[in-house]
């Protein structure tokens, strides 16, 4: 299936940069290049391929999720180019509404209102809650129908800077520290700003894990969440195992990575965003 949607991604005028599949999370993260409209023609593509194979009925992960294509933000590297980012993105979501018959709500800089800006607010209570939530009128999408997808759910489209989505994993399985841990690190709780965070229990792995999103790795090294995570696995008698990064991140988010924490599966050169580039200029 994965092998399948990252066929369908990849139209004329895109490129595969990256597939990060977990089978505890149950999601797969694509990261996909491309010039505008080549770029909304891969995304409405892979769309349709998850769509076709993706039954959110019996969909079962660790990661809170409300649809087969649950997130679709369009990435720009520069600042003169957020403008021409968020048509973009703005053109996905229009044509996953009116092509594939999928709602679609708006969040972070695209948000309508201030309380749509974070996923989580959408993500509250699975797919079960946003049918719920949409059925009785309470949230109503930006684009599309005003009910889930029959199988697909929704999806949540935005433009954005680049951030890192990044794993902490512990030595024991302990669900109930992998949360507090997450509670101390994202910005709701006092960590740093733009820091996300949860615990979750990886059943087939026998890992517990704190996932983390960065909103902005330039300014939030991923060697201080290191440092900030390991002070607060001493304060609840816990250690931090090992790391992994999904999908890839700027150059910034990994100077100065502590050499004595695993970084599982990282290749500077395929995990590196601006090497990753350069690459396929050259």
């Amino acid at each position: 299936m994965v092998a399948a949607l990252a066929r369908a991604l990849t139209v004329p005028g895109t490129q595969l940069l990256d597939t990060h599949a977990d089978s505890d999370h149950n999601r797969s993260v694509f990261t996909l290049v491309g010039e505008p409209r080549a770029l909304a023609d891969g995304l409405l593509a892979g769309a349709r391929q998850a769509i076709a194979q993706i039954d959110m009925r019996t969909h079962e992960g660790a990661h809170p999720c409300i649809g087969a294509l649950d997130v679709a933000p369009v990435v720009y590297l520069r600042s003169a180019d957020r403008a021409l980012a968020e048509s973009e993105a703005l053109a996905v979501a229009n044509r996953l509404a009116g092509e594939l018959d999928l709602p679609v709500f708006l969040y972070g800089a695209l948000a309508t209102e201030p309380d749509r800006r974070e996923r989580a607010n959408f993500r509250e209570g699975g797919i079960g809650g946003l049918e719920e939530r949409m059925l009785a009128g309470e949230l109503e999408p930006d684009f599309g129908p005003r009910r889930p997808h029959p199988t697909a759910g929704a999806t949540l489209v935005s433009a954005r800077a680049p951030l890192v989505a990044f794993n902490l994993q512990l030595a024991e399985p302990d669900l109930a520290t992998a949360k507090a841990i997450a509670a101390e690190l994202r910005e709701s709780g006092g960590g740093p700003a733009g820091v996300r965070a949860i615990g979750v229990l990886l059943e087939r792995a026998g890992i517990a894990q704190v996932s983390l999103n960065v909103h902005d790795p330039f300014t939030v090294p991923l060697a201080d969440l290191v440092r900030l995570a390991r002070a607060a696995a001493l304060r609840h008698h816990a250690q931090i195992a090992a790391a992994e990064l999904v999908g890839l991140a700027p150059a910034a988010a990994i100077e100065g990575f502590p050499d004595d924490l695993e970084l599982r599966g990282f290749d500077e050169r395929a995990h590196v965003l601006e090497k990753r580039i350069t690459s396929l200029r050259g």
